[in-house]
């Protein structure tokens, strides 16, 4: 058997059984990796220390640093101090706090992680629609799409940008710059049709309004000292986001750089054995992390018998090398394909295709940057972001906030169907994606 034969057959094995489900995308995505080096489809070698080929550290690492840096916030209470900031400046009325709620998960979203960003919010978003004796479900599904918005916005709001970004060699601003506007623009028609379905219907009994407007916020906040301290270190770790190219740091050591020094006020605040447990470090997400480290091992594999290159040469010459056709099938074919899967093993497949589909388009460019960064290229890297993070919105599985904000859900007693989900996510996402073929269009197409 082939080693092109072996690298199709194991990814698209590992593929099918994590859109199933069957088992834990983690497992399937290590076991696979593991498959690709022992049959010497990559070597180890490879495996762990090629850029071409193997595990892309810098997104790992970036990882790793926020959600250390998310865990440390997270016990500051500044997360429920914000929902209550909400309620109360909505007056507690239903439809102003699902508005403010909505901005507000979009913008901590562009700021942290959308996944992170739901499983902090949905929490206290049943907590105090529970107060109000309002259905949760409205609140929750406006958050999941809120989060996929908001995180299309810069560089560590979505997994798939950290993913582009570290390929494309794109910084925090450049997809600030580029995406931001565009986000915004959306966020706007995505409110406007939450009042058409929404505005009219929510009401809720005046006494339990009076009690949340009563709530304090000062009582979710157990140490306004360590809260402070989180508040500014966050803000001169995104101003470091925004500006890592002056002072020549990728963002996965800014990351890291924020999540040593978060860590160093955590310890000074907890005692010296709680410190010592390293408690921080436990609290990441490992079972994410490895799972990037097979996924990028799988798709190397197809990278290096020759997969993605042929499918770049079909992709040229069926749009015949035109930009528009082009920039249009990637954006289209990410935003419906990211509906039906998880849209990070769909963009660690993308991402090679695009760099070879820049090789075939200009074989005499051998700098990478330079090839990565031609005119007619750099439309693709945007057409993938928005279609990749706006399609998640299209069903319960597009997206991984999805899954939390339907797993919390259902834990709290309240059942979020498929095509309940769909019926709003859907079109939302349909809106979106048309808005982002229009600019599209007007910056680079015209």
């Amino acid at each position: 058997m082939s080693f092109l034969t072996l690298a199709l057959l194991i990814f698209g094995l590992c593929y099918l059984l994590i859109m199933t489900e069957r088992l834990h995308k983690t497992i399937v995505a290590l076991f696979g990796a593991a498959v690709m080096i022992s049959l010497g489809v990559v070597s180890q070698e490879e495996a762990f220390y090629s850029h071409e080929f193997g595990v892309d550290y810098n997104v790992v690492f970036l990882l790793i640093g926020m959600m250390v840096i998310v865990n440390i916030v997270r016990e500051t209470g500044l997360f429920e101090v914000l929902a209550i900031w909400a309620a109360q400046r909505a007056d507690a009325k239903p439809f102003r706090l699902l508005v403010l709620l909505a901005v507000l998960t979009a913008a901590l979203s562009a700021m942290l992680d959308n996944v992170t960003t739901v499983l902090l919010m949905a929490p206290v978003t049943l907590a105090i629609t529970k107060r109000l004796e309002l259905n949760p479900i409205p609140f929750l599904m406006t958050e999941a799409l809120a989060s996929n918005i908001g995180g299309t916005a810069t560089l560590v709001g979505d997994p798939p940008n950290i993913m582009i970004a570290s390929k494309a060699e794109l910084s925090y601003l450049d997809f600030l710059l580029m995406l931001g506007p565009i986000v915004l623009i959306i966020m706007v028609l995505f409110l406007t049709v939450l009042w058409v379905i929404f505005g009219r219907t929510m009401t809720v009994a005046p006494h339990l309004r009076e009690a949340v407007l009563l709530l304090s916020s000062r009582q979710a906040v157990p140490d306004e000292a360590f809260l402070r301290r989180c508040l500014i270190l966050l803000v001169i770790v995104n101003v470091a986001f925004c500006f890592h190219s002056l002072v020549h740091l990728e963002p996965a050591t800014i990351a890291l750089l924020g999540a040593s020094l978060f860590m160093v006020i955590g310890h000074a605040r907890r005692n010296h054995e709680d410190a010592e447990e390293l408690t921080y470090l436990a609290e990441v997400e490992w079972k994410t992390i490895f799972f990037f480290i097979g996924l990028f091992i799988l798709v190397g594999g197809l990278v290096k018998v020759g997969v993605i290159r042929y499918l770049a040469d079909q992709l040229v010459s069926v749009t015949r090398g035109n930009l528009a056709g082009t920039t249009m099938t990637v954006l289209w074919g990410s935003a419906v394909l990211s509906a039906v899967v998880d849209n990070i093993p769909y963009v660690a497949a993308m991402n090679p295709l695009i760099v070879d589909l820049a090789r075939s388009l200009h074989p005499e460019i051998t700098d990478y940057a330079t090839l990565v960064h031609q005119a007619d290229i750099i439309p693709l890297w945007w057409a993938l972001a928005l279609g990749a993070c706006l399609g998640g919105n299209g069903t319960i599985i597009g997206a991984s906030a999805n899954v939390v904000i339907v797993d919390l859900a259902r834990k709290a007693g309240y059942r979020i169907t498929f095509w309940q989900f769909f019926k709003y996510g859907f079109p939302v996402m349909l809106g979106s994606v048309a808005l982002s073929a229009m600019y599209l269009w007007v910056l680079f197409l015209r």
